[in-house]
């Protein structure tokens, strides 16, 4: 499958007209349940839903959830530009200045009331919410690369690893073969392997590990990743099974949460079109500013627990590279924001109100 087949056929902004704040947000996922209908070639034999299905049949049925990244808590906070990435990007983001930022943390897989394991893949997607009808949304990951180069390796690898009835534990064997015919994973989790996790979310690094295009006023298109470099420790996480999200609500109740956003700038030789290949460490990273998280949210109505994190929501400015993961990752997204708005609610695994002192 090549990304042609998962690009969307409108323009999002479209929607944005007249409106500011979350509405904003949420007008911009309206609109997905529109074009959501018809982005994939009839054709074609492994399509979104060809996802959607095979997620629910690794994780089940959890009605009202997104179908990946299923737990989560919902936070609201700015972003202070200083400026520097200016110079790379005309995006309002990067002048130097303040935007709100509606944003969600989360732990990987499609089932919203897993365990807490220090293992799980953290999740941080991020909405900011900037003048002139603009926004720029963001899911990032505490990972060094992603595992997967495609939509086909990202579900296969799934399948791989759904847990063994009566086990409580994936069937190695079925990873093994997996890796066996997926070498460009093989190598991803060689490097993931190399950065364990650290103790929380708030001291975790979030990446936007495809690569995108700053372009500058002049139209220069420089390829970048980000990065959001936590500046604080994480305090431990608690016990029981939302320990991890749990330790979170009680650090961000006591002080604000931060994270240092940095463009890294690519050389000709690195790779544009594949998130599980590394940049070398010592690429020149542009110190953008600072992201500030301030409240977390139980998820509810009319806050992050609506926002679809699609990564080619873009504001002038930032542009999108041929990275297949792109176009895959925003179809499927928007078809799963369609299913979950439709579908009744359930109470979220983390209450925040909830979490003791």
């Amino acid at each position: 499958m090549r990304g042609e087949f998962w690009r969307a056929q409108v323009d999002r902004r479209s929607v944005l007209a007249g409106l500011a704040g979350v509405g904003a947000f949420l007008a911009v996922d309206l609109g997905a349940v529109a074009y959501a209908n018809d982005w994939i070639r009839p054709a074609a034999r492994f399509t979104r839903q060809t996802v959607i299905d095979g997620l629910r049949g690794v994780y089940g049925t959890h009605l009202g959830f997104r179908k990946d990244h299923a737990k989560g808590v919902a936070v609201t906070g700015y972003f202070d530009s200083i400026g520097n990435a200016a110079t790379l990007s005309e995006a309002v983001v990067f002048r130097a200045g303040r935007t709100p930022v509606v944003g969600r943390f989360s732990l990987a897989g499609g089932d919203p009331f897993v365990a807490d394991t220090p293992g799980a893949a953290r999740g941080l997607g991020l909405a900011f919410d900037l003048p002139s009808r603009q926004q720029w949304r963001t899911a990032t990951l505490n990972l060094p690369v992603f595992p997967d180069n495609s939509a086909q390796g990202f579900l296969a690898r799934a399948e791989a690893g759904k847990v063994v009835p009566g086990t409580g534990k994936p069937d190695p064997d079925a990873m093994a073969a997996f890796l066996r015919t997926h070498p460009e994973t093989a190598a991803a989790m060689t490097v993931i392997k190399r950065h364990p996790p650290t103790t929380g979310f708030a001291d975790s690094t979030f990446s936007g590990l495809n690569t995108f295009y700053a372009v500058d006023t002049a139209g220069v298109r420089t390829p970048v990743r980000w990065s959001f470099v936590p500046l604080q420790a994480a305090l431990p996480p608690d016990k029981g099974r939302d320990g991890l999200f749990d330790a979170l609500v009680r650090q961000i109740r006591t002080t604000p949460l931060q994270w240092r956003l940095e463009l890294v700038v690519a050389e000709e030789s690195d790779p544009h079109d594949d998130a599980t290949l590394p940049w070398p460490a010592d690429r020149r990273r542009v110190d953008a500013g600072t992201l500030t998280l301030t409240t977390a949210l139980t998820e509810s109505p009319g806050n992050a627990r609506d926002v679809n994190f699609d990564p080619l929501v873009l504001p002038d400015g930032i542009e999108p590279s041929a990275d297949p993961l792109l176009s895959a990752r925003s179809s499927v997204y928007a078809a799963s924001y369609r299913l979950r708005t439709g579908e009744p609610t359930s109470p979220s695994a983390v209450q925040v109100d909830e979490v003791p002192a």
